[in-house]
């Protein structure tokens, strides 16, 4: 018997859930309510892929080296210094016979759950893989537990493109949430009703999603930070992901007065502020590009979250601010019907593939 938790593959230190454990057991033999997975691809998250590029200075060996490293010696894939980890695609290989996830023997998969919180063995040395990408050809095997979340490829679109989109399918789903719950209300109180929503980060992968559902959400202004011309060129007319804003705004995000002040030029500050970037240091100009009374959504594992707590006490801002937790109810379901029914989001997505 084990924990739905997965407590029970816990090895140090004693007491913590998965996530937080620095040593995970990985003995393929499986609990009452586990599944194997034979892993056929992962997915690192932008920020930790980001970390290990910047200090690995571009070189893939080194950053391959240090992934085999963190997996060997922690059971999982749990970068150290940013905290993260990202997801992976497999088939389904054994399910134990109480296992409530739903999931058949040969079930190409999804794991919607973190790399940080599930047990891995790489058995290829991930040989086929440069270490210069996001994703990942790997060969070994994960498990799930009770309470892990997965979901069966789509036959419709490649495993690259289905594991680019779930790996971030959270984002859009909150913020969908999120606007749909300002419009309602401004409607409710008499106002127009008007919603303005900031994305900053609005050229990637969590960002176009998040720009496709504050639309679908009732936002009647849509503006997409980008930090240089190259992104800006992708949203504006011409570009594979013209027509996902309505404003874009060319600012190093990490400038909190310059985004303010870029923000309120193109029609801000906002009633919702969504951070999608994988840098430090944004937290402040978030804050200040939004209205009192507003909410910003931080996307980002490069979040400080007590910077950006501490921020907006200093600052005396009247906001909400909301953790992405990367799971809403239908949120893969949600993001690729995004990707389906976009072709601005989808162009993208496959540019960067």
């Amino acid at each position: 018997m084990g924990d739905p938790t997965g407590l029970h593959r816990v090895l140090e230190p004693p007491g913590v859930l998965p996530q937080a454990a620095t040593r995970l057991d990985t003995d393929p033999e499986l609990r009452h309510d586990e599944v194997r997975v034979r892993v056929e691809r992962l997915n690192l998250d932008a920020a930790s892929a980001r970390q290990l590029h910047d200090k690995h200075g571009g070189d893939g060996d080194g950053v391959r080296r240090e992934v085999l490293e963190i997996v060997r010696t922690r059971g999982k894939m749990h970068n150290p210094v940013t905290g993260s980890g990202g997801m992976l695609v497999g088939t389904v290989e054994e399910v134990a016979d109480g296992s409530p996830l739903g999931l058949r023997v040969g079930d190409r998969i999804a794991t919607l759950v973190s790399l940080t919180l599930t047990p891995l063995v790489l058995t290829d040395d991930l040989a086929r893989w440069d270490g210069l990408s996001e994703q990942v050809p790997a060969e070994g095997y994960a498990v799930l537990f009770g309470r892990s979340i997965a979901a069966r490829l789509p036959e419709d679109l490649s495993p690259e493109l289905a594991l680019s989109v779930m790996d971030v399918c959270g984002a859009p789903a909150l913020v969908e949430r999120h606007v749909r719950s300002h419009v309602e209300l401004g409607v409710s109180t008499g106002s127009t009703g008007e919603v303005g929503v900031v994305v900053i980060g609005g050229a990637g992968k969590s960002g176009s999603l998040c720009l496709a559902a504050a639309r679908r959400a009732g936002a009647s202004r849509v503006v997409a930070v980008v930090p240089h011309d190259a992104e800006a060129a992708l949203l504006r007319e011409g570009g594979v992901g013209a027509g996902l804003a309505d404003g874009v705004v060319v600012c190093d995000a990490r400038d909190p007065v310059a985004l303010r002040d870029a923000v309120g030029a193109a029609g801000g500050p906002a009633d919702v502020t969504v951070v999608c970037v994988d840098v430090p240091g944004c937290e402040g100009g978030a804050i200040l590009a939004t209205a009192a009374g507003g909410t910003v959504v931080f996307f980002s594992m490069a979040t400080s979250f007590s910077a950006a707590a501490l921020g907006a006490e200093g600052l005396a801002a009247d906001v909400t601010m909301l953790v992405g937790n990367g799971y809403v109810p239908g949120h893969a379901d949600l993001a690729l019907e995004i990707v389906r029914s976009t072709p601005a989001v989808r162009a993208l997505f496959e540019r960067r593939l």
